[in-house]
């Protein structure tokens, strides 16, 4: 790596542009609720005990308030049970066909469920699909059972996977996410470790499919799966993800959309109704994707950078190199200022080189986080030279 360099592209404000769309978000705003201008991630306050909205691509956080405020995740837990399933699917350990027999104690679940019967027998792609549409909890420990043999074993499947994927506040103790039996735990988690989970979740295509089904018949068309995200339908790029709700845990959801090409994660947590869920996830979606603008970063492709490349071998001791194509990286607004050039070349490349080839990256960054890159090139070509070449370069 040969050096770093740092961007700064036209400052542009958008305090206007937030109080008019705040303005416009819906009823129970005040001055107070609205964020500060230049604040990031902006600290948007409302009916949730806990919120946050990341970028799904690169993890960057755009919005939070007590986002790691441990609460309980009720069936937003669910997220997991599917993740895990769907990555031994994925590893070709399981397969969506295969068959799984109900056991006693995922028939005599309660709360949302199916009402599978002791003995009964369905695929795993009907058991993953009344979990992940209609949450249900029978489903939940009929599937952790199918593959590590008890609740138990799974639920210490799911606490491993949280600790890979740095979900540092969670605790699982169920694989449903239920209220606690007498003397048993109850699951915590955050809104941030939410949003991490689900940013994980939503590589998995068919976890997106399901999610965004309103109904899906069951046994056989005898029974509807009916999914309790109201967002599905109802808020443009919406496909997803999970909803929750006990006594202790409130309205809970994390959802994700995508609208031109960026896909967002919200989650709130503890809202005081299932209304006011939704309507504090659009607000929040909304005014995540309001906060992205284009901005041009390279529009000089072709023209050599400053410093050219040593080569090692060759007929030339340099060669000129330069950005291989243009590009508009989609950034925060109020953060254009904040983003990095990386020039990531060698200090020496070794001979021959091609007309075109890629020798290096131009990377950028923000806090840290790698937005999007474009190859280096080398303008032309540096053919391998003779003894006395290799000898003097």
């Amino acid at each position: 790596m040969r050096k770093t360099e740092l961007f700064h592209p036209s400052h542009t404000p958008i305090l206007l542009s937030l109080l008019a769309f705040l303005l416009l978000a819906g009823p129970g705003l005040s001055a107070a609720d609205i964020p500060d201008a230049d604040e990031f991630p902006a600290r948007l306050s409302g009916t949730f005990k806990s919120a946050i909205v990341i970028d799904a691509e690169t993890g960057l956080t755009l919005i939070s308030n007590e986002e790691d405020l441990r609460r309980p995740p009720a069936s937003m837990l669910k997220m997991m049970t599917e993740l895990i399933i769907l990555e031994h699917i994925a590893e070709g350990d399981l397969s969506l066909g295969e068959t799984v027999k109900v056991s006693a104690k995922a028939s005599n679940m309660g709360g949302s469920q199916v009402y599978l019967k002791h003995g009964e027998e369905f695929t795993l792609e009907e058991l993953l699909m009344a979990l992940a549409i209609h949450s249900a909890n029978d489903a939940a420990v009929a599937l952790a059972e199918h593959l590590a043999g008890s609740t138990d074993a799974f639920i210490d499947l799911m606490n491993i996977k949280a600790r890979d994927m740095g979900m540092t506040n969670t605790e699982f103790h169920t694989v449903h996410g239920l209220p606690p039996a007498w003397r048993q735990k109850s699951d915590m988690t955050t809104a941030r470790d939410m949003a991490t989970l689900a940013r994980v979740l939503v590589n998995h295509p068919q976890a997106l499919v399901w999610a965004s089904t309103k109904t899906a018949p069951f046994r056989d068309g005898k029974f509807t799966l009916y999914n309790p995200n109201k967002l599905v339908g109802n808020y443009r790029g919406l496909d997803g993800l999970k909803t929750g709700y006990t006594g202790a845990a409130g309205f809970c959801v994390t959802a994700t959309a995508i609208q031109k090409g960026k896909r967002l994660i919200s989650v709130v947590m503890g809202c005081p109704t299932d209304k006011g869920r939704a309507t504090e996830t659009t607000r929040l979606l909304s005014f995540g994707f309001n906060m992205y603008k284009q901005v041009p970063v390279f529009t000089n492709a072709g023209e050599p950078l400053a410093e050219p490349l040593r080569i090692k071998g060759g007929k030339k001791k340099h060669v000129l190199v330069t950005y291989g194509e243009s590009l508009e990286v989609s950034v925060p607004r109020n953060r254009e200022q904040d983003l990095e050039l990386e020039i990531r070349l060698p200090e020496e490349y070794q001979a021959p080189v091609a007309a075109g080839a890629e020798v290096g990256q131009a990377v950028i960054k923000l806090d840290g986080i790698e937005l999007c890159s474009v190859p280096i090139i080398a303008t032309e070509a540096v053919a391998k030279g003779n003894w006395f070449n290799r000898l003097m370069n």
